[in-house]
C-alpha cells in the first residue's frame, strides 16, 4: 500500500522480516527513492506503532557502509574475505558451471543448500530457492536450528503450532512466562500483559537467569537449565494428588488420563525439587495456582527446549491446561507459537514434487560434521557423497551453527565451492569463493504470516535495491534457466507465487486476496474473535483430544508419555564431565540483536558493549574472578574470551553469556558457538545450545 503524502514523499506498508514472533506491521517514509523513516504502524493492533530497539534502527542496516553491494569473487585464502568484483553474469554463470561439474562427477546430493530465517517472508524464505534445489536434486536440509524440537512436541499433544490470541492474554488473571524474555524477543505482547495486570492478574517468570522479563514481573522463580519438562510432572503431580484437575474438560477433550496418573507418581514435588532447584513448596504453590485461578495463561517459546529433552519439555507443559480446563477461558490455555493457524500452500510455493526419489536429508544442526564428513566421534566418512558444494542465504552459519571449530574447519576446504548470498561481509561471507549481495526488507516484495499474532501481512518494496543487490527469488529464478530447467514454476514471478501461497480453500484465508493485502497491508485470518481455539476440544491431533497419550509418539519410537529427559550435559547424566566442566552456559539473544543480525549496526554494539559472560557471586569467588576482568570460557570443543560480571541474576553453577557475537568482531575471533555441540534433542533433530557444561577462569 502507497500513501502519498506530499509531493515527493510517500509512506509504504513494509513488514519487519526477522525472526521474532511479532511480525510488526512498518510503515516506511520515502524521500526521491530514500526511505527517511521507519516506524511502527499505529493501525495495526499488535504493533501499535511501535517498533523494538533493533528494528526502530533499521534504516540503519539498510544505508550501512558495509553493505555487499555488487557480486565478487575470492582472490585471498578463504576465511580472509578478500575478494575482486565481477559481474552478475559472471557469477551467475560461474555457479551454474560448477554446480553442473560437481553433479555429474559426484552426483547432485554432493550440493547443500543451507538458510534459515534471516527473512521470515514466504518468498525469499522458501519458494523458487526450494524449486530450484529440489530439481537439482540436491541434498535436503533440515531446518531444525531455532525451533524444531518444541514445535514437534507441542504438536504431539495440542496438534498444530496454535494456542489462544496473544492479543487475548490480557483477560488473563495468572500468567506464567517460561523460556521466554518477552521485553526481548516479543516486546509487542508486554502491553497486553500491563493490561491483564492493570486488571489484577498475577504476572510469573520461570527462567535460569533473571531477565528483563523477569525484573519487571510480579514474581521470579529461578530454575536450573533444561528442567522445564521435570517441573511439568511435578505441577501435574500437585494438580492430580490434590484434585485440582477439571474433570469433565478431561473426560470429554482429552485421552490417556489414566495413563497419566500413573506416570505422574514418579515425580512427586521433593523429586521434582531436586531436579529443578525449586522449592518443594512453591512447586505445590504455582500448580495450586494454575488450577484454581482462570483463566491461567502459560506462554512458553523455544528457550526452554534448546536442549537433549526440549521436544519432551514443551509436550509435558502443553497438557496442563487441558488437565486444569484452562482453554475454556478467553485468555487460558499455553501458547508457543501462531503458525499452524495459517494456511499457506506450501507445496505450490516450494514443490516438492520436484524432489528425486531418494535424496537423503541433512540436518542444519549438524553442519560441522556434514562439512568435514567426520562425525563427533571421530568416524568417517560420515556422507557419501561428500558435500563439495554449499550456497549459504539467509543465514550466518559460520557464527550461528553449533560447534564453530567443526563449521570454520569445514568451510576452509579448498575442495568446497562455497557461494553466500548476503547483505554484509559476514563471518560465512568470508569464506565464500562467489558473494552475491542481497536486498534487504524494504528492497523487495513478499508476503508474511507470523508465529506471535494471526495476522497476513504484505510487504512493499519501498526503495530501488542498493548498488547491484538481488532477492533470493530473482537470482534462483536466473540460476534456473542457466542450469536449463524448463519447467513453468521457475518462471513464475514473485506477485504470482504469493497467489499460488494463498491458494487453498480454506476457511480461515476466505476472502484474503492479494489485492486486498496490497489495499490493507494486513489482515486478521477468519477465526472466531475472541478466539478460545479449544474451549470444546476439537484438537487436531489423530484423535481430535489433548493427548496425555499418543499413539504417533509410541509409533514414532518414543516415550508416548510425558516424561523427562535430563540435558546431556549435566551432573545427573554426565557426571565425569561436570568434574571438568562444572558450569552449566546459557547464551539467549542480546538485546541489541537477534541472532547474529544486527550484531555489525555500530549503535547496538554500543549497546551491548562487548562479548561477556554474567557468573554467580560463589561461583566467581572460587576462580578469582572480578567484574571486568578477562575470563577464558573453555570446554572440550573449544574455547573464547569474554569480559566477566559477577551477578546474583543466575544460581550457582549456572552462566550466561549474550549472543550472538560475530566471530570477528569478537575477542581472540571467537563467539560462544565454539563450545556448544552438535548434539541434537530427543524429538525434531533440534541444537541443544542451552545443554553445554563450561569451565571458567581468569586470563
Amino acid at each position: 500500500m502507497v500513501d502519498v503524502v506530499q509531493e515527493n514523499l510517500q509512506v509504504i506498508h513494509a513488514v519487519c522480516p526477522h525472526d521474532c514472533p511479532d511480525t510488526c506491521s512498518m510503515l516506511v517514509t520515502v524521500k526521491d527513492n530514500r526511505a527517511i523513516k521507519v516506524e511502527g504502524n499505529p493501525n495495526h493492533s499488535f504493533t501499535d506503532g511501535f517498533l523494538c530497539a533493533k528494528v526502530s534502527k533499521y534504516l540503519d542496516r539498510v544505508y550501512h557502509e558495509g553493505r555487499v553491494l555488487y557480486p565478487q569473487k575470492r582472490v585471498g585464502a578463504k576465511g580472509s574475505g578478500q575478494f575482486t568484483r565481477i559481474t552478475w553474469d559472471e557469477a551467475l554463470d560461474e555457479i551454474a558451471s560448477r554446480f553442473k561439474q560437481i553433479a555429474d562427477k559426484y552426483g547432485a546430493q554432493s550440493i547443500l543448500p543451507y538458510s534459515y530465517a534471516g527473512t521470515m517472508g514466504l518468498l525469499n524464505y522458501g519458494s523458487m530457492d526450494r524449486r530450484f534445489f529440489h530439481r537439482l536434486g540436491a541434498s535436503l536440509l533440515d531446518r531444525t536450528i531455532c525451533a524444531s524440537a518444541g514445535g514437534i512436541g507441542y504438536q504431539y499433544t495440542v496438534g498444530a503450532k496454535y494456542g489462544y490470541d496473544p492479543e487475548s492474554i490480557k483477560h488473563a488473571k495468572l500468567i506464567v512466562i517460561m523460556g521466554s524474555n518477552i521485553l526481548t524477543a516479543n516486546v509487542h505482547m508486554w502491553p497486553f500483559i500491563t493490561e491483564a495486570r492493570k486488571s489484577g492478574a498475577k504476572i510469573i517468570c520461570i527462567d535460569p537467569y533473571q531477565t528483563r522479563t523477569a525484573l519487571q514481573c510480579d514474581e521470579y522463580i529461578a530454575i536450573k537449565p533444561g528442567t522445564d519438562g521435570a517441573l511439568a510432572l511435578g505441577l501435574m503431580y500437585v494438580i492430580v494428588e490434590e484434585n485440582l484437575y477439571d474433570k469433565d474438560y478431561i473426560d470429554n477433550y482429552t485421552l490417556g488420563f489414566r495413563e497419566l496418573c500413573e506416570r505422574l507418581k514418579e515425580y512427586p514435588p521433593s523429586k521434582v525439587s531436586e531436579i529443578t532447584g525449586i522449592a518443594q513448596e512453591k512447586i505445590v504453590e504455582l500448580a495450586k495456582a494454575l488450577a484454581t485461578i482462570q483463566p491461567a495463561a502459560i506462554r512458553i517459546s523455544y528457550g526452554l527446549q534448546r536442549h537433549r529433552g526440549g521436544g519432551m519439555a514443551v509436550r509435558n507443559l502443553a497438557c496442563i491446561p487441558a488437565l486444569t480446563g484452562a482453554w475454556r477461558h478467553l485468555g487460558g490455555g499455553i501458547l508457543l507459537s501462531t503458525s499452524g493457524a495459517f494456511p499457506i500452500n506450501n507445496d505450490a510455493l516450494e514443490r516438492p514434487d520436484l524432489i528425486p526419489p531418494s535424496t537423503r536429508t541433512i540436518n542444519m544442526s549438524r553442519l560441522g560434521e556434514a562439512l568435514t564428513n567426520t562425525s563427533p566421534c571421530g568416524e568417517s566418512p560420515v556422507f557419501d557423497p561428500p558435500i563439495k558444494a554449499i550456497y549459504v542465504y539467509n543465514s550466518n552459519p559460520a557464527a550461528v551453527a553449533p560447534d564453530s571449530k567443526a563449521v570454520t574447519t569445514g568451510f576452509r576446504r579448498e575442495d568446497l565451492f562455497t557461494v553466500v548470498h548476503e547483505q554484509f561481509y559476514t563471518d560465512t561471507a568470508d569464506y565464500a569463493d562467489i558473494l552475491l549481495p542481497a536486498t534487504t526488507q524494504l528492497e523487495h516484495f513478499d508476503i508474511h504470516k507470523a508465529y506471535g499474532h494471526y495476522y497476513l501481512m504484505l510487504n512493499q518494496p519501498a526503495i530501488a535495491p542498493i548498488g547491484e543487490a538481488r532477492s533470493n527469488t530473482t537470482v534462483f529464478r536466473d540460476l534456473a534457466q542457466r542450469m536449463g530447467f524448463r519447467e513453468s514454476c521457475f518462471f513464475d514471478t514473485d506477485e504470482e507465487m504469493a497467489q499460488q501461497a494463498l491458494n487453498l480453500s480454506h476457511p480461515a484465508l476466505e476472502g484474503i486476496t492479494l489485492e486486498r493485502l496490497k489495499k490493507e497491508g494486513s489482515v486478521r485470518l477468519n477465526i472466531a474473535d475472541p478466539h478460545i481455539p479449544f474451549a470444546k476440544g476439537g484438537f487436531p491431533t489423530p484423535s481430535g483430544k489433548c493427548e496425555f497419550y499418543s499413539e504417533k509418539m509410541a509409533n514414532d519410537g518414543l516415550d508416548p508419555l510425558p516424561t523427562f529427559i535430563p540435558p546431556i550435559e549435566s551432573l545427573e547424566a554426565s557426571p565425569e564431565l561436570f568434574k571438568h566442566y562444572p558450569i552449566s552456559l546459557i547464551s539467549p539473544p542480546a538485546h541489541s540483536f537477534l541472532n547474529s543480525t544486527f550484531a555489525n549496526v555500530p549503535k547496538l554494539i554500543k549497546n551491548e558493549r562487548e562479548p561477556m559472560i554474567e557468573i554467580n557471586v560463589d561461583d566467581a569467588a572460587k576462580r578469582g574472578i572480578e567484574t571486568g576482568m578477562q575470563v577464558r570460557v573453555f570446554n572440550g570443543r573449544g574455547e573464547l574470551q569474554l569480559k566477566a560480571i559477577v551477578s546474583q541474576k543466575v544460581k550457582p553453577g549456572i552462566a550466561m553469556s549474550p549472543s550472538v557475537w560475530w566471530h570477528k568482531l569478537s575477542p581472540n575471533g571467537r563467539n560462544v558457538n565454539f563450545t556448544t555441540s552438535q548434539t541434537v534433542t530427543d524429538m525434531g533433530g533440534g541444537a541443544t545450545f542451552y545443554d553445554n557444561l563450561v569451565e571458567v577462569e581468569p586470563i
